[in-house]
């Protein structure tokens, strides 16, 4: 098979890639980023997935307590009431929908505007807030484009084999189906079950002396022709999951029994295995693929703050000429498509307004009325412009003078 073939299958199979968890994309996230309408409301609140909470509805009352919190600042900019009750319609629907607040993950954002609402339900957790502008505060959404975030994650059982391409806010399954064998069976035969069998019933039936060590012997034996099926099985996984892989440069993590994957470790040729399975067996202690995707993510964080940290280590080595911690300096540069990666003080915000004709920066000391968030500026535009933002707390921040820090591309 030669390069232009490969890449020909490898788009047949990822075609087949069904997403099964909502998330944001790109085009939305640009979508609400280019949005121009006055007033704007964003709406941020935390949610929770289960339990006590969900049943006496602490999520609807906090929403219903943003809203208010919207409406005041509506009323305090001038607008009337039979306009501002239309744009809360959608809230009011909200929390009326039952089924809706029973189906969360970890943070709510709601996008209205007259005429527009959008609502997305985001494995992210978000400090209750509310913004009012002529545009849509985007910062909370940033942590969902930070670089390509990509992994595999193989749900490797003996009666089941599924293939996962994932992010750390996505995952969908990719359909192998006829390159891998579904499961023991399909590649050694039913024959296995029967040597098993005879080898139970005989230690089973096995006496004590020379007669038991012949029982004992003959139970390793079938422990020796268990594992190679398995090993024999497992090859055959990988040659299917190899076809598929071997142009991936991303980590592939393994979903199996702990005592499966030094066996499945033995025959693997993905070159980026990650050395440590998702803990347990998948079967029983994940009964959604949501569950076994997050216990994935948790596994695999060492992966995901090693790649933060080296951005982090960037700032402090490169040349000063290619860092900043001027927001008066990084705000143009943005605008210029100089900047790499933006490091923002989480929980925190820097008003002010920026004048692109004259590429200034005007920064207050606090919010006050016409100030627009430069933090959610610049996050926007250097997503657009496919760079990487991390919303960092204080104490890590490169800088921890500057609440915004800067690495520029050149």
């Amino acid at each position: 098979m030669n390069q232009e073939e490969a890449s020909q299958f490898r788009g047949k199979i990822f075609s087949k890639t069904q997403q099964i968890m909502p998330i944001l994309t790109k085009e939305q996230f640009e979508e609400l980023a280019k949005f121009d309408s006055n007033p704007c409301i964003s709406i941020f609140i935390p949610t929770v997935r289960a339990g006590k909470d969900v049943l006496e509805e602490k999520d609807k009352i906090n929403l219903k307590s943003q809203w208010k919190k919207a409406v005041e600042e509506l009323k305090n900019m001038g607008y009337p009431q039979d306009k501002i009750d239309k744009m809360g319609k959608p809230v009011f629907d909200l929390m009326d929908d039952r089924d809706f607040w029973r189906h969360q993950s970890d943070g709510l954002a709601l996008f209205l505007a007259d005429g527009f609402s959008r609502q997305y339900t985001l494995p992210i957790y978000f400090e209750a807030y509310t913004y009012v502008a002529d545009h849509f505060y985007l910062k909370p959404l940033v942590p969902m484009f930070n670089g390509d975030g990509r992994f595999f994650l193989l749900h490797l059982q003996l009666d089941k084999v599924k293939l996962y391409e994932a992010t750390q806010y996505s995952i969908g399954e990719v359909e192998i189906g006829d390159l891998t064998p579904d499961q023991l069976e399909d590649r050694v035969g039913y024959d296995y079950e029967e040597k098993n069998s005879k080898h139970k019933t005989q230690r089973s039936s096995g006496g004590a002396g020379a007669e038991g060590s012949s029982t004992q012997h003959g139970y390793e034996a079938a422990n020796r022709d268990r594992k190679n099926e398995i090993l024999r099985f497992f090859r055959a996984v990988d040659k299917g999951i190899y076809e598929v892989l071997n142009n991936e440069s991303v980590p592939l993590i393994v979903a199996c029994q702990d005592s499966f994957f030094p066996i499945y470790k033995e025959t693997s040729r993905y070159k980026n295995l990650y050395p440590k399975p998702v803990p347990g067996n998948p079967e029983a202690d994940h009964e959604s693929i949501f569950s076994l995707h997050a216990a994935a993510l948790d596994t695999l964080e060492p992966h995901f703050r090693k790649e933060r940290e080296e951005k982090m280590a960037q700032f402090n080595d490169l040349n000063p000429s290619r860092t900043s911690t001027s927001v008066s300096d990084i705000i143009p540069a943005i605008y210029e498509g100089k900047v790499d990666t933006l490091f923002l003080q989480n929980r925190e915000d820097i008003w002010g307004n920026y004048n692109e004709n004259m590429a200034s920066v005007d920064v207050h000391e606090e919010k006050r009325n016409g100030s627009l968030s430069l933090m959610n500026l610049a996050a926007v535009k250097v997503v657009e412009q496919n760079g990487t933002v991390y919303l960092i707390e204080e104490e890590f921040m490169p800088n921890k003078k500057s609440k915004m820090n800067a690495v520029y591309r050149y």
